[in-house]
């Protein structure tokens, strides 16, 4: 329970009308969780305005308002706070609510399209090998040390962040390593939080169906570096053509690594099979168990961040050495019948090219690969073409299928890729819309020695189809047909 006036503090106000002195018992944005002794911050949301759901607040047991607009028929009884915007606010009253925690913890914020979830996770899973208990905030899920939440969102909400920075701080995490998706930066959900270090792995073509151009999307990214602070770093990618851009205006120590280009951290790939990478990274050399030229890069950003933060060159090699893959990120085994199965979050055309072009290097040509694939509904639609070409050139056969149609008809989204195929791709192309029998019929096709990569939702553990979440774990359908 903290006062109003403390949980004011460094807000920009415009008018207060009532007593600051009312005591606050929690804080909340959603007028369907508002509780006695509740502060109601009214924002105006993508689909609703939280002004409209005022009074409603206030008849749930709201004892205060921020709001933008103050409204008409107040209650003498409810302090009303106008600020010039909420979202704003919201940020610096979290942060006061719960004490500050980002200054009691060190935070590495993770951004880019693809690598996000590779890089934290990895990083969480590294400190807690050589000792030390860290959080964890991704898509996958939120941990507390070992002690694991399933996340419903890449980034939480600014209130639910500050609440698990604060529960992190009172658990004795020394650190937090969490994903920092475009949608949260714009949305001023990271705002107030104070960052030890910011990482930007990459950008490629991803939700314009928000941002609405790519600019936009760079410049969302790019807010997160401008808002770091002078004592913090900024670590860039030297090999992707924007990297340079996200530094331009940051306050942060800049560093860069990279595989191809000149960076502070440098690395190169030595030998790169499927049971995993030989690499250099500077100068040294070391064997990981990660696939891929794009988790060669992931180890790259992981090794670099762990020097920033103090870690030795020694101690971070073996310990990265000892990293194991992340769930549904180019998560392989092998059947009894001989068959390799490929389970991958790949939901983006850079993200799918990059699996599919380390399968390729790393296949025999005598085998055959089959890929499932689909896109997603409510989504950036400009994708699905290109994430059916790309599919199309390295498979020898192409099975098109539902990913989460979400409220679209999963028929018309499977319309929309096959727009990206031509002739000759469309005759190895067959459409199934039911993702299982999709995955079945792609097992009753395969041989011996065949690669089957089931591509777009890994880790997920659901299909949204109308608003509803239905169990589907593509790993374990995949292995079930295979047996």
């Amino acid at each position: 329970m903290k006062l109003l006036s403390e949980i004011l503090y460094k807000c920009e106000l415009i008018e207060i009308q009532g007593s600051t002195d009312v005591a606050i018992d929690g804080i909340t944005f959603d007028s369907r969780k508002v509780k006695d002794g509740d502060l109601f911050i009214a924002i105006q949301g993508l689909t609703s305005n939280g002004h409209d759901y005022i009074l409603q607040a206030i008849e749930k047991g709201a004892v205060a308002v921020v709001c933008e607009t103050l409204a008409a028929g107040r209650s003498d009884e409810v302090s009303f706070v106008k600020v010039a915007r909420s979202r704003k606010a919201m940020a610096r009253i979290a942060a006061n609510f719960y004490d500050n925690p980002s200054d009691r913890i060190e935070i590495i914020g993770v951004t880019g399209t693809n690598g996000k979830t590779t890089i934290a996770t990895l990083m969480h899973n590294l400190f807690n090998s050589l000792g030390y208990k860290t959080g964890l905030i991704s898509t996958i899920s939120n941990k507390i040390g070992e002690k694991e939440n399933t996340a419903v969102y890449t980034t939480p909400d600014v209130i639910a962040l500050n609440a698990l920075f604060a529960q992190m701080a009172e658990e004795g995490c020394s650190h937090c390593f969490m994903e920092v998706s475009s949608h949260a930066i714009h949305q001023e959900r990271v705002a107030d939080v104070k960052f030890t270090g910011g990482i930007f792995t990459n950008i490629t073509h991803d939700h314009l169906d928000y941002h609405h151009t790519f600019r936009e999307y760079i410049n969302a990214k790019k807010t997160f570096f401008d808002n770091l602070p002078k004592e913090s770093f900024a670590l860039t990618n030297s090999d992707d053509k924007n990297g340079q851009v996200m530094l331009q205006n940051t306050d942060a120590k800049k560093y860069s690594y990279g595989l191809k280009n000149m960076a502070d951290y440098h690395g190169k790939i030595v030998e790169n099979l499927i049971t995993g990478l030989v690499m250099q990274i500077q100068g040294r050399d070391v064997w990981c168990k990660l696939v891929g030229e794009f988790n060669a890069s992931n180890l790259m950003a992981i090794y670099a961040c762990c020097r920033l933060i103090g870690i030795e060159s020694d101690e971070a090699l073996t310990a990265i050495s000892s990293l194991e893959a992340v769930e549904g990120r180019f998560d392989f085994f092998i059947s009894n019948r001989k068959v390799m199965g490929i389970v991958d979050y790949a939901h983006t055309p850079d993200a799918l090219e990059n699996v599919l072009s380390t399968i390729h290097k790393l296949r025999k040509r005598t085998e055959t690969l089959i890929t499932i694939v689909g896109c997603g509904g409510n989504r950036d639609a400009a994708k699905r073409p290109l994430m059916a070409s790309i599919s199309a050139s390295y498979s020898d056969k192409l099975i098109l299928t539902s990913d989460n149609p979400r409220f679209e008809e999963p028929e018309a989204i499977i319309e929309d890729m096959k727009k990206g195929l031509d002739p000759v791709s469309i005759k190895k192309a067959v459409a199934i819309v039911n993702r299982r029998e999709a995955i079945k019929v792609a097992t009753a096709m395969a041989r011996e020695g065949d690669i089957i990569l089931v591509a777009g939702k890994g880790h997920e553990k659901y299909q949204e189809i109308k608003g509803v979440r239905h169990p589907f774990d593509d790993k374990e359908i995949l292995k079930e047909a295979l047996a």
